[in-house]
């Protein structure tokens, strides 16, 4: 019996981070509806059981682009671009909460909306009023559903990645576990759809430069922006800050009560508090190191 995993069954404070392609339909970038509605019974579960539940989702600019038809964003200028993101992420954000919000109300729970970019972590009032709106709406029992401010982000104040963002949320509210949801079943030794001789690694008792460099930029989806890379990121974040974080396969969200029960699926990063950690400094810095 892994002691470590145990353990997982007594956490309180969890994240859960689900990425756009674990949401979306493969073929059409349609929502998939049925696994929103399993996630979201999942998560209203583990509310009933008295634990506080925060969500890290994407899928805005997906849902967006999809209610305006737009399959691929083919403009001119880089400018144009963002402007074509961020309006397809007004469109869709809507959507997004509005799906979330009726498959909520289903199970009887109260979900809200927050936004973020780079600015409320690193801004020091921004960050004290972030973590007293997390704080009030987790002792309400509501179940808060976090996204970057995608409308408003541009290079320079965005976060960049959901992967990243749900570690940023998990060490500004304390949490103690955060477990993100992916297309892959955690961390190998090398890309296991490139390479069919990748090493399934369970656990991570300490993130070495190796284990970081081995977190290659790759994805297996087009529809995300996270891949390895980002959840070494995120694991970097959440251990720093004493969260356990879990790399878990989304094909099967009832992973979620599997991993809560003690069952040894997906990989563990060993929580590891580091004193000198300064969150809105690493935050600052993101893309310029």
């Amino acid at each position: 019996m892994n002691v470590l995993r145990e353990k997982l069954k007594d956490k309180k404070r969890i994240v859960v981070k689900i990425g756009s392609s674990s949401l979306t339909h493969k073929e059409t970038g349609d929502m998939d509806y049925i696994r929103m509605e399993k996630l979201v019974r999942e998560l209203s579960d583990i509310r009933n059981q008295g634990k506080d539940v925060i969500l890290v989702t994407s899928g805005a600019i997906a849902a967006g682009k999809n209610a305006v038809h737009f399959k691929t964003i083919g403009v001119d200028s880089p400018a144009e671009a963002m402007a074509v993101k961020q309006a397809c992420a007004a469109v869709g954000q809507a959507r997004l909460m509005m799906t979330y919000q009726k498959l909520f109300a289903e199970y009887n729970q109260v979900a809200a909306q927050i936004l973020m970019t780079k600015n409320t972590i690193v801004d020091n009032l921004n960050r004290f009023n972030a973590r007293n709106t997390f704080s009030e709406l987790l002792k309400m029992g509501v179940i808060p559903i976090v996204n970057e401010n995608d409308t408003v982000a541009t290079y320079e104040i965005e976060i960049g990645d959901n992967d990243t963002l749900s570690a940023i949320v998990a060490a500004l509210v304390d949490a103690d576990l955060l477990i993100l949801l992916s297309d892959i079943d955690g961390l190998f030794t090398d890309d296991p759809r490139e390479n069919p001789n990748a090493e399934f690694i369970e656990q991570v008792d300490e993130l070495t430069d190796e284990l970081m460099n081995m977190g290659k930029a790759t994805t297996g989806s087009n529809v995300g922006t996270g891949g390895m890379n980002t959840k070494m990121v995120a694991a970097k974040i959440a251990t720093k800050s004493n969260v356990d974080m879990v790399i878990a396969n989304s094909s099967d969200i009832s992973v979620l009560h599997r991993l809560l029960g003690g069952e040894n699926v997906g990989t563990l990063f060993v929580a590891g508090k580091d004193e000198d950690f300064d969150l809105p400094g690493f935050v600052a810095r993101l893309h310029k190191d």
